[in-house]
């Protein structure tokens, strides 16, 4: 059996010994971008029972059709014991050696040109997962001087933007927070652990906002999250919440886990520190920590009108969580309609 060596590497060793080769003296460059746990850096042995193998993009600007037909008809059979044209499921057997320009390339994978400036209707719009398959993977070779300035320019959100998304987010926890004593008074178990899961996913989710890191798509969730800093002090009472078979042992680590993301909030100093401690919801006997003020806190550091007059629905990772959605880039910029003009 070959052995296996996570994709980047392997795709990086495939660009150095022989692609580079073949692309010669025309100007190009060449990366390993897109969707993929290997761009991610999250693959494993079980990633190559399912398409796997030397996959890479060469950007050029002239001689498109040319450079493809000398890659196409220069590669070799294997690379390091893995064939070079595979296929999976109903995908032919093909090289993956994707040559192309680099302005149809993100058409296609984010569903727009971000090299002339982004608006804040494209930030919104743009899943956080096809940003992360532009600012992560690996650049071999910059020869046209432009992955590297588009991979900065995209690194992270504007301020404002990233304000109002803070907002968004705590905006989903404060909804929700009191629910979870509720359900259970009621004797509704299940509906109080699903509940739980939900703000287990928000708080999830709102410590990649804190730490300025671009969530992946739902499988790698976990994976991602255990490189954060926020991981060690909020994953294990998030993960005492999801296991608690009763409330008080569930609201006591959800507690914990809010109060610590509060906290980490604070700490970052853009906006107003609110006190990052649980209390009662109302007169009701439910230990939440009236999320509201974060809210409140992060609107008063905005003063885009746009931004200011959108209701609190977030992007769209924070409006929708379908795959169908968030892997369709012509669909979720159509989705922007929500924000209105």
């Amino acid at each position: 059996m070959t052995e296996f060596i996570p994709g980047l590497e392997l795709a990086r060793a495939f660009y150095e010994e022989v692609v580079s080769a073949i692309v010669g003296d025309t100007p190009h460059s060449a990366a390993r971008l897109g969707w993929g746990s290997d761009v991610l850096g999250f693959d494993t042995e079980r990633s190559a029972d399912h398409g796997w193998g030397p996959h890479l993009q060469v950007f050029v600007e002239a001689d498109v059709e040319q450079t493809a037909a000398r890659i196409d008809s220069g590669l070799p059979d294997e690379f390091r014991g893995w064939p070079v044209r595979y296929g999976w499921d109903d995908r032919p057997v093909v090289h993956h050696v994707e040559v192309t320009p680099l302005g149809p390339w993100l058409e296609e994978n984010l569903g727009f040109d971000p090299r002339p400036g982004m608006s804040t209707r494209d930030w919104l719009t743009t899943p956080q997962q096809l940003l992360l398959g532009v600012t992560r993977g690996a650049v071999f070779h910059d020869g046209l001087s432009e992955l590297e300035p588009l991979r900065a320019s995209l690194e992270w959100y504007p301020r404002e933007v990233w304000l109002w998304l803070l907002a968004c987010q705590w905006r989903r926890l404060d909804q929700e927070e009191h629910f979870v004593g509720r359900t259970a008074e009621v004797g509704d178990e299940l509906g109080s652990r699903i509940l739980a899961a939900r703000l287990a996913r928000d708080l999830v989710l709102l410590c990649f906002l804190l730490e300025r890191r671009y969530a992946p798509y739902v499988k790698w969730l976990g994976s991602a999250f255990a490189q954060l800093e926020a991981a060690a002090e909020v994953g294990s009472p998030l993960e005492r919440a999801l296991a608690a078979t009763d409330y008080p042992s569930r609201e006591h680590a959800l507690s914990e886990a809010v109060e610590a993301v509060a906290r980490r909030h604070n700490a970052l100093g853009l906006t107003e520190p609110a006190e990052p401690t649980v209390r009662p919801f109302y007169t009701r006997p439910f230990r939440v920590l009236s999320s509201r003020r974060f809210v409140d806190a992060c609107l008063a550091e905005i003063s885009d009108p746009w931004l200011r007059s959108l209701p609190l629905v977030g992007s769209i990772d924070q409006l929708a969580d379908s795959t169908d959605v968030l892997s369709n880039p012509p669909f979720s910029r159509r989705l922007g309609g929500v924000y209105g003009e």
